[in-house]
């Protein structure tokens, strides 16, 4: 029965690409918090009203996004590609999270949170 377990768990998990880093929470959290930066920075730059109630991210978002790629690039010998890739992902993935949400400005509340406290921390 465990051997049954297992296999339809592996089965259900996605494999990962040959070249896709194993990331850990550090490097996980400072991807998705540069994703949605950019996300609600974009929408701040449209004069989203949701948007506009988060502090601004234009430069602050966009240091800390510059910063994250490079501590990526870094610790896994990424190229530029792979780290497009990385963060296309991960804006994608936030984007369906969020229109699959039952309520999607909680959702956005629940990520940039954390994020704020990250970005914070972060110096910059």
């Amino acid at each position: 029965m465990k051997r049954l377990f297992l296999a339809a768990a592996l089965i259900a998990t996605p494999a990962l690409a040959a070249d896709e880093p194993q990331l850990d929470l550090e490097q996980k959290t400072m991807l998705r918090c540069s994703a949605v930066f950019a996300l609600i920075a974009y929408d701040q730059q449209r004069g989203d009203k949701d948007a506009l109630a988060w502090p601004p991210l234009a430069e602050r978002g966009k240091e800390y996004f510059v910063q994250a790629s490079h501590r990526l690039i870094e610790a896994h010998k990424l190229t530029d590609e792979q780290v497009v890739a990385l963060y296309t992902a991960e804006r994608k993935r936030l984007m369906n999270e969020s229109a699959t949400s039952k309520d999607p400005k909680k959702f956005v509340k629940s990520v940039m949170q954390p994020c704020l406290l990250s970005l914070d921390a972060s110096g910059i």
